[in-house]
């Protein structure tokens, strides 16, 4: 039942990043498709989405696989959790009320910021071993975000692109991005903490039923 529905979940992963990948394409045919590549990349949402699509694919196919194993450590897909978890919050209560996608890229945005991370979501809660958290965990998993901070930093600097409004530096100044920065940042370690709650939970009920 897992591999199964985890080679679904990726097939809809990846024809999701394939296609907002070939609407950034033709869509800006005014840019080159290396600026456009590496601005795709730049998109939290496309990072974690590639997490979850690698997270549903590797144990789908070759879960014996060096890839397959540590794809399928509980630390690893509690924090893809987290992360999918906040790219559809914030979508939802930070960017959907500014933009108004329509055909393709309507489709792309809803797999992307709804579909998957529920998907996922429901792949840990059913298929991930719980009960091996621990809550210094979120505090770890916060390393990925601080180092995309730092990326998206550098590269809107030297580019003059930013891929969210609650980051662009040189239109809110260094200081007010920062403070939006830091919220997510606690956002991130709030959502986090509440995956861990779940596992310890989850993981309790377990045991006492293996007991019984």
């Amino acid at each position: 039942m897992a591999r199964l529905y985890r080679a679904a979940f990726a097939c809809v992963g990846w024809f999701a990043l394939i296609l907002q990948y070939w609407l950034m394409i033709s869509g800006n045919p005014q840019m080159g498709a290396g600026e456009l590549t590496l601005n795709f990349f730049s998109y939290f949402t496309i990072l974690s989405n590639l997490l979850v699509a690698l997270a549903l694919t590797a144990p789908a196919v070759a879960p014996n696989s060096r890839l397959g194993r540590w794809s399928l450590s509980e630390g690893v897909r509690a924090a893809v959790a987290m992360y999918i978890v906040v790219v559809g919050l914030t979508y939802h209560f930070l960017l959907a009320g500014i933009w108004d996608p329509q055909g393709w890229a309507l489709l792309a945005n809803n797999l992307l910021h709804y579909v998957m991370p529920a998907a996922f979501v429901v792949d840990w809660l059913a298929f991930t071993p719980k009960g091996r958290l621990r809550w210094v965990d979120p505090a770890k998993w916060l390393v990925v975000v601080l180092i995309y901070g730092g990326w998206t930093l550098a590269h809107g600097k030297l580019s003059g692109w930013w891929p969210y409004w609650f980051v662009d530096v040189d239109t809110l100044g260094l200081g007010k991005a920062m403070i939006y920065f830091a919220g997510l940042l606690a956002f991130f370690l709030i959502v986090g903490l509440i995956v861990v709650a779940i596992d310890r939970t989850f993981g309790r009920r377990d045991r006492r039923l293996a007991s019984a």
